[in-house]
């Protein structure tokens, strides 16, 4: 404790601030690296919508304080040599506070981008055009397998016809859904 009570009032606040704000810090990363923050349970009743985009990016929030307390602590101690007047100090702590804010919220928008949803319904064949893999029957006389390309993926569906007999290798566009399995096609 000799350590502390030599420092100048304004360094041990920063010290005060930086050490317990680092533990929570390791805490909440390592529980990240585990799996376990699915939410830190300490929101608050509005969001800061940022950006105006479908996701809300929560300004005020216990992890979006952490990272701010960590750059505003860490900032001060760092530069407490450096700068004399303490009024200065101070605010080119905040500064870092409030830069620390600033890159995770552009990390974590960059993150959102990586999201994307690829469960596949087959109303996404409609009006998709495709190649008959298996022949289809004549007249919805039985079902044949066709091959369509949704989001960037082949996908087979099997498909019957109201028409002629569409052999394997033929063009066609599926122009009905029937059921979660089963769509109608007609030869291109």
């Amino acid at each position: 404790m000799d350590f502390f009570s030599k420092m100048d009032p304004a360094l041990q606040t920063y010290w005060y601030i930086a050490i317990p704000v680092s533990l929570i810090f390791i805490i909440q990363a390592i529980m990240t690296f585990v799996g376990l923050d699915s939410g830190d349970g300490l929101e608050a009743d509005f969001d800061g919508d940022m950006d105006g985009g479908d996701e809300a990016f929560q300004l005020f929030s216990f992890r979006n304080l952490v990272n701010f307390l960590l750059g505003l602590s860490w900032g001060g101690i760092s530069f407490y040599k450096l700068i004399e007047n303490k009024l200065v100090l101070g605010l080119v702590a905040f500064a870092i506070g409030a830069a620390f804010l600033i890159v995770f919220f552009l990390i974590m928008r960059q993150l959102k981008k990586l999201e994307e949803d690829n469960t596949f319904t087959v109303q996404m064949a409609l009006d998709r055009t495709g190649d008959v893999y298996l022949k289809i029957p004549a007249e919805k006389s039985g079902s044949g397998i066709i091959q369509v390309s949704v989001q960037g993926s082949v996908r087979e569906i099997k498909a019957v016809t109201e028409g002629e007999e569409i052999p394997s290798g033929a063009m066609i566009r599926v122009i009905a859904i029937l059921s979660q399995d089963l769509v109608v096609v007609e030869k291109l």
